[in-house]
């Protein structure tokens, strides 16, 4: 009897004649969440096992693998040859001893002699008389014991299903590069994109003295805690101080903050075609804050010629807090520290801003120096 890691997708078999593909994505992506530790890991009839780890780490290789896009469940089970006694051994030890339950047989193995609802009921007398507290109930069972008989003569036999992130695999929907600050939204952006299959690369604004150093590491916290889902994650880190101090003296002041988006998406554009990305990714809820109107995110897709992809644009506040908990980054992004967005706010911005406008105010800017001058000192940190 061996014990593995019985690890399902659900999405890719909607995949048709490429379905290969995102299997070969999805495996590689696994062998990657867990490198640096001995293990097998097999593919057949859309099943994933992991085999031959050290039992004492199962709760890691778990976890690891619970939090790799594509996956949809994953079970410790019982490995076991597809024999009555065999299959009966390992579900007693799955078995809780007392309250109700229920098995319930997948026959994959159409050579096995028996039916799914004859394995079930020899299976469920063989567990009752092992234990006189337990009960059988069909319909509200307390527990469930799975019998998976594959078509290569094993039986995996498990109690327990661990939910997934699912999604699709990084890397099967390609690039995108991800203005990350260091507040709520951008890190939550970040999670759905890559559950989408993209590969992220990240982009951050600092405003140095304006903002600390424990502002830079509070975004570099951010990405080591998106890393697990992302798999890889590289930072590029841009000043963005001489561009906010020329828009704050010769700008109005009322639309710094229009100005101040726009240069950033110059600025993400030329970083996006340079490293391959095919999107800009932004954490922007439409109406959040006065850069995220109709007007104000127009007047931003203005200066850019890759598509702005914006998860979170029917979110709230608290569906994306909702999301931050799950994956992690809340309490790290509420920590008090400022990031440039935060520096030379007006006391009241435009919110509907007009483009002609905009382009207009910027006229009194030399705009391809100030993006020439933050281009040439940019700090790149792979997570």
């Amino acid at each position: 009897m061996n014990t593995v890691i019985l690890i399902r997708y659900s999405e890719i078999f909607l995949k048709g004649a490429n379905r290969k593909y995102f299997e070969n994505a999805l495996y590689n992506n696994i062998k990657q969440s867990l490198s640096g530790e001995e293990y097998k890991l097999e593919k057949y009839s859309g099943r994933y096992i992991v085999r031959d780890f050290e039992l004492d780490k199962i709760n890691w290789f778990t976890e690891q693998i619970s939090n790799v896009f594509g996956v949809h469940s994953l079970s410790a089970a019982y490995e076991v040859t597809s024999n009555i006694d065999d299959i009966a051994e390992a579900a007693i030890l799955c078995a809780k001893g007392k309250g109700t339950f229920r098995i319930t047989t997948n026959r994959a193995d159409k050579t096995f002699p028996l039916k799914s609802f004859q394995v079930s009921a020899e299976i469920g007398g063989r567990v009752l008389n092992k234990y006189n507290e337990m009960r059988v109930d069909l319909h509200n069972a307390e527990q469930e014991i799975f019998l998976d008989m594959r078509e290569n003569g094993k039986t995996l036999i498990f109690g327990k299903v661990i939910k997934a992130v699912n999604g699709m695999p990084i890397g099967v929907s390609g690039n995108g590069l991800l203005l990350l600050s260091g507040g709520i939204d951008s890190p939550v952006a970040c999670f759905m994109m890559a559950k989408r299959g993209m590969s992220i690369r990240a982009l951050h604004f600092a405003s140095y003295p304006y903002t600390s150093e424990a502002a830079k590491q509070k975004v570099l916290s951010l990405a080591k805690i998106l890393k697990k889902y992302c798999l890889n994650l590289t930072v590029d880190i841009v000043s963005f101080t001489e561009i906010q101090t020329q828009i704050h003296q010769k700008c109005p002041e009322n639309l710094l903050i229009a100005i101040m988006r726009r240069f950033m998406m110059r600025i993400a554009n030329i970083l996006a075609e340079k490293n391959n990305c095919g999107a800009i990714i932004t954490g922007e809820s439409l109406g959040q804050v006065a850069s995220q109107t109709l007007e104000s995110i127009t007047c931003t897709n203005d200066v850019t010629q890759l598509p702005i992809f914006r998860p979170l644009i029917g979110f709230d506040k608290e569906d994306i807090i909702e999301v931050a908990r799950k994956i992690g980054t809340f309490q790290t992004s509420i920590l008090p520290y400022e990031d440039c967005c935060t520096i030379f706010l007006p006391k009241n911005p435009v919110t509907k801003p007009k483009v002609e406008y905009v382009s207009r105010a910027e006229e009194a800017l030399d705009t391809e120096t100030l993006i020439y001058n933050a281009l040439q000192n940019i700090e790149t940190v792979i997570i």
